[in-house]
């Protein structure tokens, strides 16, 4: 990678993308892009060019003028907003996918694109899913996170477009907060549990899913779109995932930091039934052997970095427990 886009960039994901492309390959080489058009040309002090990514010819301009050779198409809706807006859904996230695979074709540019943890259905075998197994989804997110994984191998057999990405779970992260997901309660409880000491979870108790830190999700992500092609043998699709958790082993770990703190239920039917078609555990093993995938946090970690950070960008006091 030498001339890096990413699209999508506002987003939880793509704010800290861009942070940490600019940190290895030089601000001169990132340039960001969104559908909110933010009124100026630096972002995060890399370039900014408003991108509504179901414009082909934008997208093309702008990545012929820069010199672009790997874009990293980020520009979505989520699971939760998708199911409420689902012929939108896929008018963004499949024509822009489409247009961000006919750029690179055209343009020779590599390509990554985050696939997810609803590229699997209710029929899934749910405990240590594997990485080829039956994807009969039933969601407007699955839907369009399968015939994405399809689209790129396509392209990448019939035009040699070099396309990779990531079956991503849950992101957890302090910077940005998430937008619409599923999973957006494991970001939201450590809020709370610093302003209020108390979270009511729209996800029922005992409701599995995978979870990973931001900067795993990040790193994963440079690695993979570095790593030897020759290796790659799933590339459109690969499981990854630090830990599978439910809301109260995430209140669990709070607790330890914060004693006081109280985890109530209201599920929100939408997102429940979503969560529920999902697996409870992935296998990431053909990510961890074709290309070296591996978290840095789990659950305890995690935990902490998140009511350190938090509590700083929240001006919230808050004294951890002694090692």
């Amino acid at each position: 990678m030498k001339r890096i886009f990413v699209t999508g960039a506002l987003g939880q994901i793509g704010s800290e993308l861009v942070v940490k492309l600019k940190e290895l390959y030089g601000s001169r080489n990132v340039i960001a892009s969104d559908v909110k058009d933010i009124g100026k040309d630096n972002y995060e002090g890399v370039l900014f060019e408003p991108l509504d990514v179901t414009d082909g010819e934008r997208f093309f301009k702008i990545v012929k003028r820069h010199k672009i050779d790997t874009i990293m198409h980020l520009g979505a809706l989520l699971s939760a907003v998708a199911e409420q807006y689902p012929q939108k859904a896929w008018d963004v996230n499949m024509m822009g996918l489409y247009n961000a695979l006919e750029v690179s074709r055209e343009l020779e540019c590599a390509l990554f694109t985050p696939s997810s943890i609803a590229a699997f259905g209710p029929t899934t075998p749910k405990d240590n899913t594997p990485q080829d197994t039956i994807q009969r989804v039933d969601t407007m997110y699955g839907i369009t996170k399968v015939s994405g994984e399809l689209l790129c191998d396509y392209y990448f057999k019939k035009f040699g477009v070099d396309t990779r990405g990531i079956r991503l779970p849950g992101i957890i992260s302090y910077k940005t907060l998430p937008g619409g997901g599923t999973t957006d309660y494991a970001v939201e409880i450590f809020y709370e549990a610093l302003r209020s000491k108390e979270y009511t979870s729209f996800i029922a108790e005992g409701t599995k899913m995978d979870m990973m830190c931001m900067e795993d999700a990040v790193n994963a992500i440079i690695k993979l779109m570095e790593a030897d092609p020759s290796k790659l043998i799933h590339r459109n699709a690969f499981n990854a995932t630090a830990m599978s958790l439910a809301p109260e082993d995430i209140a669990s770990e709070i607790k330890k930091h914060i004693p006081e703190f109280k985890l109530y239920y209201d599920v929100d039917p939408i997102r429940q039934a979503i969560a529920e078609s999902w697996p409870n555990s992935i296998d990431d093993t053909a990510a961890r052997e074709e290309w070296g995938f591996s978290a840095k946090h789990d659950l305890a970690s995690m935990t902490e970095l998140m009511l350190e950070k938090l509590s700083i960008k929240l001006n919230i006091e808050y004294n951890p427990p002694a090692a």
